[in-house]
């Protein structure tokens, strides 16, 4: 399990409600949802040869992409390199996962260990897209407790220091913007961040100006996020739709979710709960960095 600092009653208290929530949220009407997405699986629209999803998944009838900057973290969602169709989804440890609600596996490694899950690995895919783009100053998350931890204090040599619940900056470490310091970087806020974390920095989004790289997030003990991959529309009724992707709990490999709707493995998007095969959001869950 993730290492996660609770420092304060409230925090303690909201992890609580989030159990409950969760099992609100889950049972029979989660199993009907996996059944539905499996039925639809005959009505996934795909290109076996393509590397990624633009390639590789083509709109319905009657929808065109949303078009975005070629250097905007949407295209690089778009683009991401995808596995082998048919890949399954790998656990950390090298086994299948159980559950495979998936139509596409993200061609990105894990690491051999339970860190990157959810909230995590939307968090890789967003600093591995600055970091590519040079953009380290922007590079900064908050970890559990609320600390803020930028990897260009990590570039200067600093790393933060955990004792108990209390955390402070220690200097003389390596420093500079090499890969190495960038993957300390990240191990260390996989560690300490996670979906409580990522929720109370970001933004709430609108739902219908929505976009890829914006978050569909539950913050909590047990929490979920599922990430926005990519957007169609309708150049006549304006009905937006999108793809959505996730990892999960224990740390398993990035994967396209299969929808229940019509479309399969596209979602239409409505100002209401949102439905997937793993977790259920409530109306207004959308974020953005």
């Amino acid at each position: 399990m993730k290492k996660i600092i609770i420092i304060t009653i409230i925090f303690i208290c909201m992890v609580g409600c989030g159990i409950a929530l969760f099992s609100q949220g889950r049972g029979s009407a989660s199993d009907e949802i996996s059944l539905k997405a499996e039925k639809t699986e005959a009505k996934i629209k795909i290109n076996k040869d393509g590397k990624d999803i633009v390639s590789r998944f083509s709109v319905p009838d009657g929808f065109i992409r949303v078009e975005y900057d070629k250097d905007s973290f949407a295209e690089y969602l778009r683009h991401y390199p995808l596995k082998k169709i048919g890949s399954p989804v790998k656990l950390y440890d090298g086994r299948k996962k159980s559950n495979q609600v998936h139509v596409s596996v993200f061609d990105m490694p894990l690491l051999k260990e339970d860190l990157i899950q959810c909230a995590d690995a939307v968090i890789k895919l967003r600093a591995e897209y600055l970091y590519a783009q040079k953009r380290y100053d922007e590079i900064s998350f908050h970890i559990t407790n609320g600390m803020e931890v930028p990897f260009s204090r990590y570039a200067k040599g600093e790393r933060v220091i955990v004792k108990g619940n209390n955390t402070s900056w220690k200097s003389g470490y390596k420093e500079g913007y090499d890969r190495d310091v960038f993957e300390s970087y990240l191990k260390f806020i996989y560690m300490y961040a996670g979906t409580y974390s990522l929720s109370v920095e970001s933004q709430k989004a609108a739902i219908f100006k929505l976009e890829p790289g914006n978050f569909f997030i539950y913050g909590g003990s047990p929490g979920h996020v599922v990430l926005v991959l990519d957007v169609a529309e309708n150049p006549v009724t304006k009905k937006k739709i999108m793809l959505l992707g996730q990892s999960y709990m224990p740390s398993q490999e990035f994967h396209v979710l299969k929808s229940f709707e019509d479309i399969s493995p596209w979602y239409y998007v409505n100002d209401e709960p949102l439905f997937t095969p793993e977790w259920h959001f409530e109306r207004g869950s959308l974020k953005k960095f």
